[in-house]
């Protein structure tokens, strides 16, 4: 289908789908099998412009917002989820950054980040803090000039790897939500440091990690905004990113077609291609059609938050709820498809089931977002009386 992508749009996806299918692709088992990421993909993501695509222009990136991210980060997905979560989850860290930095966060932060030369993350996640958001436990207390971190953050994805943190903490405990804010912490802070390393059934390739704080001195300025706003960013930060993991999701439903598609034109039983089965033929039929779907639901949501949007909760819940539940039922079909094959290694499929699982549950698992979508369905009906 032409989605009427123009020529610097076009030119994006051209470049992060060579970027994968040459510098990617070619480390995708050893970087799942090591569960790192490759520094030299590391490297070529910064160096091919990818990151700068969400960063915007006054702060030396291109300035294509959110589609621009979702097509590279699709492409990226195509060959790799691993890599895919990493150089996304980099863009989560800096979109706090970029919504709510001052301007002296803003031209000190950006730059390096879109230029590759330093990595984001974004610390939400506790445990006593994952679908309940709000109920963080890591406290910053003011004292003078700097706020003391002493608590600990889990599933941190690039941890260990991102140079520059945006950390939800509760400067205010006894306010509950209204006690929370966000804080930028660097990686080399005295305190600051880092525990156990998750090992993933997916997105190997993308580092998981604990985020530990022992009386860890942050400077006062480096506050997003002002005390107590922190769920507010928290939620209007993931209102952007969830089209975000949609289009990871859509990029591994994707790949993960091709790969079926292929087999299935190739593999012959009982003296003919399987692809001619009428049984197959129908999986086919109905994995293109819900990855073409996906893909429809995730650009327009894309085109319509870098429109201007003052209000798109429920559009990109639903853009990351429908996708994520795409990749799941087409990476198992692909399995399938491929018979014995698909649950071997040496053949992606298994790998791209394992990835797409994730999809489902970070950024808010799909039984929240079935209820922000819900909760502002009844919102709309009783502004409409």
């Amino acid at each position: 289908m032409d989605y009427k992508l123009t020529e610097e749009e076009q030119m994006i996806q051209e470049v992060a789908k060579t970027v994968a299918e040459e510098k990617i692709k070619p480390l995708r088992e050893e970087m799942d099998r090591a569960s790192k990421l490759s520094p030299e993909v590391r490297k070529e993501l910064g160096r091919s412009d990818l990151i700068r695509v969400f960063i915007p222009e006054e702060y030396e990136g291109l300035g294509m917002g959110m589609f621009g991210m979702c097509l590279a980060t699709e492409q990226i997905s195509i060959v790799d989820g691993g890599t895919a979560t990493a150089y996304a989850a980099n863009g989560l860290g800096a979109i706090p950054i970029i919504l709510f930095g001052s301007e002296e966060q803003k031209k000190k932060y950006l730059p390096p980040i879109g230029a590759g030369e330093k990595w984001a993350a974004f610390a939400l996640t506790e445990p006593e803090a994952g679908s309940d958001a709000g109920n963080v436990q890591l406290k910053a207390k003011k004292d003078g000039d700097y706020y003391i971190f002493n608590g600990n953050k889990i599933f941190i994805s690039n941890a260990g790897e991102a140079d520059i943190y945006v950390v939800i903490t509760t400067t205010a405990p006894e306010k509950g939500i209204r006690g929370l804010s966000a804080i930028i912490v660097e990686k080399d802070t005295e305190g600051f440091s880092f525990g156990k390393e998750e090992d993933k059934i997916g997105i190997r390739a993308a580092a998981t990690r604990e985020l530990v704080f022992t009386d860890c001195k942050i400077p006062k300025e480096n506050l997003l905004g002002r005390e107590g706003s922190g769920f507010m960013m928290a939620m209007k930060t993931f209102d952007q990113s969830r089209v975000g993991v949609g289009s990871q999701a859509l990029g591994i439903a994707e790949g993960a077609l091709r790969e079926a598609v292929s087999y299935a034109n190739t593999r012959k039983q009982f003296g003919k291609k399987i692809g001619e089965f009428q049984a197959i033929q129908v999986k086919l039929a109905e994995m293109a059609t819900r990855v073409e779907a996906a893909r429809a639901l995730i650009y327009q949501v894309a085109r319509y938050i870098d429109g201007g949007a003052k209000k798109f909760s429920k559009e990109s819940a639903m853009a990351k709820l429908f996708a994520s539940d795409v990749a799941m039922y087409v990476t198992i079909e692909a399995v399938q498809v491929l018979g014995g094959y698909g649950y071997m290694k040496d053949y992606p499929v298994e790998k791209m089931m394992r990835d797409a699982k994730i999809t489902q549950i970070y950024e808010g698992t799909n039984e929240i977002q079935r209820l922000v979508i819900a909760g502002e369905l009844l919102k709309e009906e009783i502004r409409k009386k």
